[in-house]
């Protein structure tokens, strides 16, 4: 579906309070579209040919999912290379334009699962992003946080009611992820931004100032992460909490969603 993006000017008041619309920060949100769920198993495993995923799968009722019946199921497992891969391959099938670019990688088509690195590569790390392109990405964490608060003023990604709008530890007993679209949308129609599984960003994580550019830090150990997750408490779960981790890290809550310029 269709966002529109806005110009956050850094004079603003944001409630909850947040560490990335910081005093003095002007960042450009950009008109996107925006996938209304997380990745699903199912997609996931068309493009890239495997599901990786490892957490047991349930539905919306708590029964517990097996087979096909597991695809509509976020993806977990994956980590921020992989994510970056599904990006573009998902870019070239739907005939637009890549958005990042790896060194020594020419053919995003054919690149197996198993070539993605499950350990920390430079190469990897140091790829490029090609803002003006209009193929899939990663939202950045400006992005997913703007998304994620749906032009609202909730706590959660919809509501101030955590169980409203997400799956996470008290309600899934930590036995799995839930079904996707099964919790609240919230105000931009958005499905699990927060909950079910935790979200990767585009961006290096660093403390945000000023002069954070709105792609985030230009380097960096860590990748963020957002959103919260079936295995993680209701405070993960705001729309202000930011989380991050080593870009080639692979847990059963990890997952992502994707978006594309729409300008």
């Amino acid at each position: 579906m269709e966002v529109a993006g806005t110009t956050i000017t850094g004079n603003e008041s944001w409630t909850p309070t947040s560490y990335v619309f910081v005093s003095g920060r002007s960042i450009t949100i950009p008109d996107m579209y925006v996938c209304d769920h997380e990745v699903t198993r199912g997609e996931f495993k068309e493009l890239m040919g495997t599901d990786p995923s490892t957490a047991s799968a349930y539905d919306k009722d708590g029964n517990k999912l097996t087979g096909d019946a597991v695809l509509n199921n976020p993806v977990n497992y994956v980590n921020w290379y992989a994510a970056i891969a599904y990006c573009n391959k998902l870019s070239l099938k739907e005939n637009l334009t890549p958005c990042y670019s790896v060194s020594g990688i020419t053919d995003w088509e054919n690149l197996a699962y198993s070539s993605i690195p499950t350990s920390s590569n430079s190469t990897w790390n140091a790829l490029t992003y090609d803002k003006e392109a209009d193929g899939y990405r990663l939202p950045t964490e400006a992005e997913w946080e703007w998304l994620a608060r749906g032009g609202e003023n909730y706590t959660y990604a919809g509501s101030n009611t955590v169980d409203d709008v997400a799956w996470y530890t008290t309600n899934t007993k930590d036995t799995g992820s839930r079904e996707v679209k099964t919790k609240q949308a919230n105000g931009y129609g958005l499905y699990d931004m927060s909950g079910n599984v935790y979200e990767w960003c585009y961006d290096w994580y660093d403390t945000v100032s000023s002069s954070t550019a709105d792609t985030g830090a230009s380097s960096g150990s860590y990748r963020v992460r957002r959103g919260g997750s079936w295995y993680n408490g209701g405070s993960d779960c705001q729309v202000s909490y930011r989380r991050y981790y080593y870009p080639y890290s692979r847990y059963s809550f990890y997952g992502f969603r994707v978006v594309r310029s729409a300008n």
